[in-house]
């Protein structure tokens, strides 16, 4: 039967109210257990499906939501995309035995992904992150962190950090991401990654190009086109972008630091 429950560890204003969802109830256990040692948790729900999370997430308000991914009925990334669409939507961490879905993780905006069997300290460098986001999306001038990305190679998962992007290519629904070693293409649309990085430097200078301002060594006319060069690479600049790279090249990057 499915269900959800309230533990109360503790109360205070700053600190965060979790939803722990999975059909499995040994591992749901577990995690209220590991949650109740965290200062930072005030207060942990439960829920044993999709369904039951929802109508929790309806009921009350939510800071994050540690979801299994692989469950009967609604699962943990059905969950998060329905999630992604509340106005003011919890931190999404999925807690999960399979590192196939890490990809799919990153393109929902999870904040967090977290490999089964639950290790106390890796737990609570998630809820680090968690805390770290909700800070910044209370203050304009919070420090952008650097964001870890899932690639796949040869049927492996990998991460590539963000800083390490030089700039990113569209081939349709996807992305191609350069980096100083390679390229790797992930299952994200390019207008998608412009607005979740813009704040870390990225900037559109082409309908199929998105490159880092940090990384940008040289910017020159040709023929009347502005060029972008970037590790030798050179990207052209559409007429429609180049007063947004311009603005962009002349402003403080003090806030991006």
């Amino acid at each position: 039967m499915s269900s959800y429950s309230v533990a109360m560890p503790g109360t205070g204003a700053d600190r965060l109210t979790a939803l722990v969802v999975d059909d499995e109830a040994p591992a749901l256990a577990e995690m209220r257990f590991l949650l109740d040692q965290d200062d930072r948790i005030g207060r942990v729900i439960t829920a044993s499906s999709g369904t039951d999370a929802l109508r929790a997430l309806e009921s009350q308000q939510i800071d994050v939501v540690f979801s299994d991914i692989n469950m009967p009925g609604l699962d943990g990334m059905e969950l998060a995309r329905i999630v992604a669409r509340f106005a003011q939507r919890p931190q999404i961490v999925f807690v999960t035995a399979y590192d196939e879905h890490a990809v799919d993780a990153f393109a929902v905006e999870a904040t967090d992904y977290v490999m089964k069997p639950v290790r106390e300290e890796r737990l609570h460098e998630a809820i680090r992150r968690v805390v770290s986001q909700l800070r910044g999306s209370d203050t304009d001038h919070a420090v952008v962190e650097d964001e870890t990305i899932p690639v796949e190679l040869g049927g492996v998962t990998r991460f590539i950090n963000r800083s390490d992007i030089r700039y990113a290519q569209a081939q349709g629904d996807y992305a191609r991401l350069h980096t100083a070693r390679g390229s790797h293409l992930v299952r994200i649309p390019l207008n998608t990654l412009e607005e979740r990085w813009e704040s870390a430097g990225f900037v559109r200078i082409h309908r199929s190009t998105l490159v880092c301002t940090h990384h940008i060594k040289e910017v020159r006319l040709e023929r009347g086109r502005f060029v972008v060069v970037i590790d030798g690479a050179e990207l052209q600049v559409s007429r429609r972008h180049t007063r947004d790279l311009r603005e962009r090249l002349l402003k403080p990057h003090s806030a991006d630091r």
